[in-house]
């Protein structure tokens, strides 16, 4: 009987130690996902595409731009729509990611043109990109439209 608890025993730290997940290790994503996740969103932008977007985001989740605050998937989607409607021709070019744990920074190079104007708006944008439960909880912009481009 004593053996046979020792097996069983052993089978059940065996089993937990293989297939328990710690507690810690949720809060992270792997950086792979993180990622695909800021591509996703980088062509969301693109496509302009407010579902899309607006699905990357937790149901309570925040998009900062300088002086804007939306916060929850509905109010991203309501702005990126109407964004879609003032500005055409998105191009977004990814300069370099940076994770660490379940935060992320993003560089990239941004351009759009304004439908009324015809006006093509460029900008250096730097994103930081917190992280929870597979969705972007925070997508903060810092954008940078005086330094000139270096070529």
């Amino acid at each position: 009987m004593l053996r046979l608890s020792r097996w069983l025993l052993l089978v059940i730290i065996f089993f937990c130690i293989t297939f328990h997940r710690p507690a810690y290790a949720e809060q992270f994503m792997n950086q792979e996902d993180i990622r695909v996740l800021i591509e996703k969103a980088r062509d969301a932008w693109v496509a302009q595409d407010a579902n899309a977007l607006a699905q990357l985001f937790t149901p309570d989740g925040e998009l900062i731009v300088p002086g804007k605050r939306w916060q929850g998937q509905e109010k991203i989607r309501e702005e990126v729509t109407q964004f879609a409607q003032q500005s055409s021709n998105v191009k977004i070019d990814i300069q370099r990611i940076i994770i660490e744990g379940s935060q992320a920074v993003v560089e990239w190079y941004y351009e759009d043109t304004e439908k009324a104007s015809g006006h093509r708006n460029k900008a250096d944008d730097v994103i930081v990109v917190d992280f929870k439960e597979g969705r972007i909880s925070r997508w903060r912009e810092y954008i940078d439209t005086k330094t000139p481009v270096s070529i």
